[in-house]
C-alpha cells in the first residue's frame, strides 16, 4: 500500500501544490520563490527520505509569509493524507541534530491531536536572505495544525540563524521518519489504546 498524499490549495494570495511520499527515497522538487525556505524542504525531504514536491506561486510582491503560511499548511495536510489510518507505524519519533554551533532536540508524536512547543535563542538575526526567521515557529505551527501532529522542538543554544533553522528542518525530517515508518512488530495495528488516531 502506498502511502502518498497530495494537495492543492488555491486561494487569492497563493497556489499551493504539495505532493508526499512517505515511502520515498528523499528525491525532491521544491519552488516556492523564497530560497532559504526551499533549502529547509529540501533538508525535510532528503533526511527524512520522503519524495516531496512542492510547487507555490505566492503574492512574493507583498512579502513571503502567505507564501510560506500556505505552504506549511498544504505540507501539513498533505502528510496526514499520506499516513492514512496510522496502522503499522511506530507513531513516535525523535532525533538530535547539531550544525556546527546549534542543537535541536525534536519529538513528535503523530497523535492525531495538534499541538507545538517551540523554543529557539532569543535575539536571531531577523533576515536569512528573504526570509523572515520569526517566520520558523509558524512554519511548524501551520504544519501540525492540519497534520495534527504533537511537536517538540527545542533548540538549546546556537549562533547562527541559518544554522538555528536548518538543524531543525533536519531533526525535524528525521522524527518524523522514525514515527511514521512501519513497526515489523505491528502490522495492521493502530498504536492507541483508544483503536484510533
Amino acid at each position: 500500500m502506498t502511502r502518498v498524499g497530495r494537495v492543492e490549495r488555491t486561494t487569492k494570495e497563493t497556489s499551493v501544490l504539495v505532493e508526499i511520499d512517505l515511502d520515498g527515497r528523499g528525491e525532491v522538487e521544491v519552488s516556492t520563490g523564497v530560497g532559504f525556505y526551499d533549502h529547509m524542504l529540501d533538508q525535510l525531504g532528503r533526511h527524512g527520505l520522503f519524495d516531496l514536491k512542492v510547487k507555490t506561486d505566492g503574492d512574493l510582491h507583498i512579502d513571503t509569509h502567505h507564501t510560506i503560511e500556505d505552504t506549511a499548511l498544504a505540507l501539513g495536510a498533505a502528510f496526514k493524507q499520506a499516513l492514512g489510518d496510522k496502522s503499522g507505524i511506530y507513531r513516535f519519533g525523535n532525533c538530535t541534530v547539531p550544525l556546527d554551533e546549534s542543537l535541536a532536540q525534536v519529538t513528535v508524536d503523530l497523535s492525531g491531536r495538534p499541538y507545538l512547543v517551540h523554543t529557539e535563542p532569543e535575539n536571531m538575526a531577523p533576515m536569512i536572505g528573504s526570509y523572515d526567521t520569526t517566520m520558523t515557529r509558524h512554519i511548524f505551527e501551520s504544519f501540525v495544525a492540519q497534520a495534527q501532529i504533537a511537536l517538540h522542538i527545542h533548540v538549546p543554544y546556537g549562533r547562527n540563524a541559518h544554522h538555528i533553522v536548518e538543524c531543525q528542518f533536519k531533526a525535524l525530517a528525521r522524527a518524523l521518519r522514525y514515527a511514521s515508518e512501519r513497526d515489523p512488530r505491528a502490522a495492521g495495528i493502530i498504536p492507541s489504546t483508544k483503536g484510533a488516531l
